[in-house]
């Protein structure tokens, strides 16, 4: 049995870099996959003693509706660990190419609430290799842990579209070519209204400046029509909008099904569930385009039991 390796990383990797990285990787994936095969690397990526910037905190909270408070939503401990979890996928013998990969699906457990200055470890690794019908698809965790252990833990599925590697199952094993069920778009219960700089706007305060987010001319170089908004955008902004009553300890789930061109409408229906003494005990999220009747995202918060 291998033995695993702990990386110890001396700060947060430069998400810039890293995309830098992935697009001089790409092309030589398309003539070798680097280890020929189904391997994950056996490794977990570790950085200590990380804190949330104020200022970048503070502009987050701004931008995504969230109150301004001493506690740090999920959605910002997402933005904090993801160099960690990329700088996994950035490796030389990560058997798929960073660049282009989707997200699927976010499932986060915000186990205990984090203040601004607490002092957080973040560690990230990749499980899970499998099957889908455009490609394969792996899962890549990040946990935050404070001074009395994990806090937040969060599980990112990405898609490898056209990457069919040896020795993996063939396309539609696992339910991965199962349709989707029909979508009839509910009443809308907000209306977000998203310019063409809510992809640049994001970036500010999340640090993921990836190109298809940032502007036409960058998101046609990379074979898209025009620039996307961030998947954790609207995944954040919909568990904002949830509001107070899901407290600082929740579980919070999001499948990602269309993207999001910019500039867009997007309706959103958020229906909040009780139990029987009344009291909050989940809330459904979705959000579609109301013209095309294509739903971009849905998911759920709900409480941590």
């Amino acid at each position: 049995m291998m033995r695993e390796e702990t990386v110890e990383l001396p700060e947060l990797p430069s998400l810039s870099k890293l995309y830098v990285t992935a697009a001089a990787e790409a092309a030589r994936l398309l003539i070798s996959r680097r280890d020929g095969g189904r391997r994950l690397p056996d490794a977990r990526h570790h950085v200590a003693v990380v804190r949330p910037d104020l200022a970048r905190l503070t502009a987050y909270q701004h931008l995504l509706g969230e109150p301004a408070r001493d506690v740090v939503p999920a959605g910002y401990l997402h933005a904090l660990a993801f160099p960690v979890a990329m700088s996994v996928m950035a490796r030389e013998d990560f058997p798929l190419p960073l660049l282009g990969m989707v997200h699927l699906r976010n499932r986060v457990e915000y186990r205990d609430p984090v203040a601004y200055d607490d002092a957080l470890d973040i560690t990230a690794w990749a499980e899970n290799l499998a099957a889908h019908r455009a490609g394969t698809q792996v899962e890549v965790v990040a946990e935050i842990a404070g001074g009395g252990g994990p806090v937040w833990r969060g599980v990112s599925s990405y898609l490898a579209k056209g990457a069919f590697l040896p020795g993996i199952d063939k396309p539609g094993a696992n339910g991965a070519g199962a349709q989707r069920e029909e979508f009839r778009p509910p009443l809308p219960t907000a209306l977000w209204r998203l310019g063409v700089d809510i992809g640049r706007e994001y970036a500010g305060v999340s640090g993921d400046f990836n190109p298809i987010h940032l502007s036409v001319l960058s998101a046609r170089a990379l074979g898209l029509k025009r620039s996307i908004a961030h998947g954790m955008y609207t995944a954040s902004r919909a568990l904002a909008e949830v509001g107070a009553q899901k407290g600082d300890s929740f579980v919070w789930d999001v499948s990602f099904e269309a993207p999001v061109f910019l500039p867009a409408m997007v309706s959103v229906n958020i229906a909040d569930a009780v139990d029987a003494d009344g009291a909050w005990e989940r809330s459904d999220f979705v959000g579609w385009n109301a013209t095309a009747g294509r739903r971009h995202f849905v998911g759920s918060v709900a409480r941590l039991s």
